[in-house]
């Protein structure tokens, strides 16, 4: 403690008032991010009359569990969760694997068609066909309404591809050499040296993966008719939008004289988003590490 006493005596006033600057600021970009979450929470724990009052601030007001409980009690959140779950999971499989498969032939400087191939990627980022003309080639493919056609149609991210090319790019390649030299396929130098050596770019990746499947609800919402298929944030939107809740949300939210639609709202938005905060910790540590890693060469 005393240490740092000294540092800071031992400051200009020109840094000293620098450093407060930045502590100041810092602060209120951290109040202004987290607020509005913390704002959620508290409305999502507070009583009815304070929510009608708009007297619900800093702290819960009559705190009560009655929205938690409608919510966890209705059917067809777990259902829903249950889809997220697995569009997540399985996804994030799917896409950390056709990025691996793409990157590594464009990492590879011997290919002939890697430059050609770098540029056709690469226009995707800038052009795309549009709304109308994707949903028509899903539909030819029979893949609306179906599991498979939510993990595919967006299995893979040219920008994550660049990337993961990039981070291959850096291993020695004097391994690649040796592995051929005993007769090594590239199948084969792929899973068993690039992709073991590449943890951090994967939990990197994958955690961006992970967080863009598990918010995705627009074209989740434009391919699936069926509600056992639809994902969570689906179902929030549509009790967010007020349209037509279920009819069994509907009766547990007449029968509980403490519940309001926009506490179940704000409910469901933190059931729905605790489980991706909560994984954040564990990857931090190879998030930053893997990003930086795959953005020193170009």
């Amino acid at each position: 403690m005393s240490a740092k006493v000294k540092s800071i005596r031992n400051l200009s006033l020109s840094d000293f008032i620098f450093k407060c600057f930045v502590f100041v600021f810092v602060v209120l970009v951290c109040f202004v991010t987290l607020y509005p979450f913390y704002y959620i929470l508290i409305v999502s724990l507070s009583g009815t009359s304070a929510v009608m009052r708009n007297a619900v601030f800093w702290w819960p007001e009559g705190l009560n569990w009655s929205a938690y409980r409608t919510v966890l009690g209705y059917d067809g959140i777990w259902l829903a969760y249950f889809n997220t779950v697995f569009y997540t999971v399985a996804g994030t499989a799917i896409s950390l694997l056709l990025t691996a498969l793409a990157a590594y032939p464009l990492s590879c400087k011997d290919w002939k068609l890697r430059r050609f191939s770098t540029l056709f990627l690469a226009i995707t980022l800038w052009f795309g066909g549009g709304l109308i003309p994707f949903y028509l080639v899903v539909r030819q493919l029979g893949l609306l309404d179906t599991r498979l056609g939510i993990l595919l149609y967006a299995a893979i991210s040219t920008f994550y591809v660049i990337i993961m090319r990039t981070y291959f790019e850096s291993l020695p390649q004097e391994l690649k050499e040796s592995a051929k030299i005993d007769g090594a396929s590239d199948l084969r130098i792929l899973f068993q040296i690039f992709i073991p050596l590449s943890k951090p770019v994967f939990a990197a990746l994958g955690l961006y993966y992970a967080v863009g499947k598990w918010n995705s609800f627009f074209w989740e919402s434009v391919f699936l008719n069926n509600e056992k298929l639809m994902p969570m944030q689906v179902l929030l939107m549509r009790i967010i939008r007020n349209s037509a809740f279920d009819k069994q949300l509907a009766q547990a939210i007449m029968l509980e004289s403490d519940v309001m639609p926009i506490t179940i709202q704000y409910a469901t938005i933190i059931v729905t988003s605790l489980p991706i905060i909560l994984v954040y910790p564990f990857l931090q540590k190879y998030f930053v590490k893997g990003v930086m890693i795959g953005a020193i060469k170009s």
